[in-house]
């Protein structure tokens, strides 16, 4: 297994995970496009116990979701770049913004998620599923990503 490190743009907050990912996905979605000022997010999910803080310090402030659950999102402490958030109030799985990783090349989304509501210069013609809204996880992620999911009760 390779270890792959990433971090904030000021360099203060390293990290690295311990295992490969289990999935990565690209949101669409109206909140993430605000909460991003991007087209949309790409996230990478590891379980919590596989991620790992090697320098720096990071802060939580709470955001909103599509659910209504909102989402704990934690930042470098000094220059306040978005490394993980955690959903749901469940701290077992830690989603990466993937784009923080140093060689985020490594992780391209394997399904692209809300694009009912992407930007329509966005252009999604490849062959990565894409989903109105969301996907079944048990038709589309694999079964080694399902058995870990499942191992951590997410």
């Amino acid at each position: 297994m390779s270890l792959y490190r990433g971090g904030c743009s000021c360099g203060d907050l390293r990290y690295h995970i311990s295992k490969e990912p289990i999935f990565t996905q690209a949101c669409h979605c109206r909140l993430c496009q605000r909460q991003t000022a991007s087209a949309f997010i790409i996230r990478t999910m590891i379980e919590s116990s596989h991620f790992h803080v090697d320098t720096g310090e990071l802060i939580c402030v709470h955001g909103p979701t599509g659910s209504g659950r909102g989402q704990k999102v934690y930042r470098c402490a000094i220059c306040k770049v978005q490394i993980f958030s955690i959903f749901n109030n469940s701290d077992v799985m830690t989603f990466l913004k993937t784009a923080t990783f140093d060689e985020p090349e490594h992780f391209p989304p394997q399904a692209h998620i809300f694009t009912k509501s992407k930007l329509s210069w966005v252009n999604l013609d490849g062959a990565t599923p894409r989903f109105e809204k969301y996907y079944n996880k048990e038709e589309l992620l694999s079964k080694d990503s399902l058995a870990r999911r499942k191992a951590i009760g997410w």
